[in-house]
């Protein structure tokens, strides 16, 4: 006889009240969200993470090859197999936005109806990704024993590169949010790493497609670097890709929207 079958009448009857008196979740309620503040740090700690990557590999490559090709291979390998892990880490605490373009889209969403962060919750992260970026690049010169902070002087100003920071942001937004509309988030850590491997050699800038690391990557002069007088331009092209990125996310996901709106009603 099993446990089951063996519990009194008396005991099932007070295993149930019990349960109906608990408070329960309301159906279809979202699960709690984690504190700001960890999310804030996940933030700052995956975007330094990220530019570390970057510049730390760019640094490691140019060591050992003088052969430029080579060296772009190997700081687009690295940049890909370290941004997917710190999605699939950090993604389940603050989103692994790692990016203000992808924030204010995020944000953006939420304030025409949809899931994403709040003003507040900007605000935070924004920051937070930014002196992540910078802390990752200085992290990166100090373990390659490069000066802590020495200005880029790699000019990105001219406007093919603007060009190419426009359609590489766009595809990104166009990713991220169209995983989203579709239910398909879970697949972000192998999709975006993979979109901005790509983006490194189809894009003439090299796809930054981000302002906080655009910034910490004018906190060194090395491979990954970029002069702080383009950083203005290409902040400025990547906010206009995120702006394109979203027009294209409500064109293309349109239908789709609408089917789910019908079958819900």
């Amino acid at each position: 006889m099993s446990a089951t079958e063996a519990a009194s009448p008396e005991t099932a009857a007070d295993t149930a009240i019990t349960a109906t008196t608990e408070p329960q979740p309301a159906p279809g309620a979202a699960p709690p969200r984690t504190p700001l503040v960890a999310r804030a740090a996940a933030e700052l700690v995956g975007t330094a993470a990220l530019v570390a990557v970057v510049v730390g590999s760019g640094i490691q490559a140019t060591e050992l090859t003088q052969d430029v090709g080579v060296q772009l291979l190997a700081n687009s390998i690295a940049t890909v197999c370290g941004l997917g892990v710190l999605i699939a880490l950090l993604g389940p605490v603050s989103g692994a936005h790692f990016n203000p373009a992808v924030t204010l889209v995020d944000w953006w969403t939420a304030r025409r109806g949809g899931a994403g962060v709040t003003a507040r919750e900007a605000a935070v992260y924004v920051p937070a990704q930014v002196l992540g970026a910078i802390a990752g690049a200085l992290l990166a010169d100090a373990m390659f024993g490069e000066p802590l902070v020495k200005w880029s002087t790699h000019d990105r100003s001219a406007g093919n590169l603007l060009l190419g920071e426009v359609v590489a942001t766009a595809g990104l937004i166009l990713l991220i949010f169209g995983l989203a509309r579709t239910d398909r988030l879970r697949f972000a850590p192998v999709a975006v790493a993979s979109y901005i491997g790509a983006a490194y050699w189809f894009t003439s800038s090299t796809s930054f497609a981000n302002p906080a690391v655009t910034i910490g990557r004018a906190f060194t002069d090395t491979f990954a670097g970029i002069a702080p007088a383009s950083v203005p331009g290409f902040i400025g092209a990547q906010l206009a890709g995120a702006v394109v990125g979203l027009a294209l996310v409500a064109l293309i996901f349109m239908q789709g929207r609408a089917a789910g709106a019908q079958r819900a009603a």
